[in-house]
């Protein structure tokens, strides 16, 4: 009997991959779930009843979000990164290292195989097996949901013929949660005209009323809001998450290039991650000069396509990883915001490392540190390449 470790979120796809390769490929089917800060204690308890009933040999969960923010998300703050200047990547991040988890329990347990819940029309299935490939062991990749190319009815279907009936909202979103968002997939992102009713979203909008908030940040991490103490970032994200996602901010339909060459679309819920990425660029645009924020978008574009795209494991993102951190030590202060429903606006900042207040000069109104004929001289000297190319190409 072949011993299977599967990538087991509790939705609907890896339940039917627990049943399907138990009861129909007569495998020993080991379910990991790799928590990424998406998942509550309860949550974990009902997903263990669920796959052990389903036919699972052994249920495990391990908690890697200190890692994943350590490892990455520092990373994704520091660099503003947002694939195509809106989503988070959320999902992006979150499955490599579910992906590296798994394959790392697959090899300790010396498992045959891996599996995962993945459908042929997406990224993920891409960053499992990425991951399983270089897992430094020859494993086997296992692949239901693609291999038979279901839909989620089918797979329902499949689900309620063997007594598990499944929650007709369930079976009618795909929802992801995890430290930076919540993705929520369904028939009107299939579109491309449609948006997601507001009951598929994971936190109904109830606040009603503006509040005004105070980011910190310290070395460019976040280290919580309005001069409360968290025992780590982590922590810091998760209270602001539930801070302000009842407000509706952070949510947005992305509509992106898959890895695989097609186009995608999927709503989001990030309020936490879309505050702190705008707030950390609206204070380094404060304390950071004009080549580190240019040559920082550059890098920081390429390193958020390249984690979409499954290459967290190049070594190259490591090299990145290192400019983007040197560049923190002015990244220091406060951001200033007011929450609204369905939208936020970010008033301000106060840093001890403002540039904008060195006393040089107040932008339209006076200078202080040069006069009148040093810019003469500067713009004489600062044209001198256009005269010659208008000299010689009149």
């Amino acid at each position: 009997m072949k011993k299977i470790v599967l990538a087991y979120s509790g939705g609907l796809d890896t339940s039917f991959c627990v049943k399907y390769l138990t009861e129909e490929k007569g495998y020993e089917i080991h379910a990991l779930t790799v928590d990424t800060g998406g998942f509550s204690d309860e949550e974990i308890v009902e997903m263990e009843a669920r796959a052990l009933s389903l036919g699972a040999t052994t249920y495990k969960r391990v908690d890697v979000t200190e890692a994943y923010y350590q490892e990455c998300l520092r990373y994704l703050v520091y660099g503003n990164c947002l694939r195509y200047q809106t989503y988070p990547m959320s999902v992006s991040a979150e499955r490599m290292f579910q992906a590296m988890s798994t394959a790392r329990y697959a090899v300790e347990i010396d498992a045959d195989g891996v599996a995962h819940g993945s459908t042929g029309a997406g990224n993920d299935q891409v960053r499992f097996d990425l991951a399983f490939e270089l897992s430094g062991k020859e494993l086997e990749i296992i692949t239901p949901i693609r291999d038979l190319q279901l839909s989620r009815q089918e797979e329902v279907d499949y689900l309620a013929k063997h007594g598990l009936i499944w929650p007709e909202k369930k079976g009618t979103y795909s929802i992801n949660a995890g430290l930076w968002g919540t993705s929520v997939g369904g028939a009107e992102t299939l579109t491309s005209h449609q948006s997601l009713p507001e009951d598929a979203w994971p936190v109904p909008v109830t606040e009603t009323e503006a509040r005004t908030i105070d980011l910190n940040f310290k070395e460019g991490q976040f280290t919580g809001f309005d001069g409360q103490t968290f025992d780590s970032p982590v922590a810091a994200i998760k209270a602001l998450e539930e801070l302000a996602a009842p407000f509706g901010v952070g949510r947005d339909i992305h509509v992106g290039d898959t890895i695989i060459g097609i186009k995608g679309r999927v709503g989001f819920a990030a309020a936490a991650a879309v505050l702190i990425l705008k707030a950390h660029h609206l204070l380094e645009k404060h304390t950071l000069g004009k080549w580190q924020l240019f040559w920082k978008e550059q890098l920081s574009n390429w390193y958020g396509m390249m984690l979409h795209e499954g290459q967290f494991l190049d070594p190259v993102m490591r090299d990145v990883e290192a400019f983007l951190e040197s560049s923190q030590g002015t990244v220091n202060g406060s951001v200033h915001i007011t929450l609204h429903p369905h939208r936020f606006e970010l008033n301000g900042i106060t840093s001890p490392n403002d540039l904008l207040g060195a006393g040089f000069g107040a932008y339209g109104e006076m200078n202080k540190g040069w006069s009148g004929d040093d810019v003469k001289g500067f713009t004489k000297i600062l044209s001198v390449p256009g005269r010659i190319r208008n000299a010689v190409n009149k």
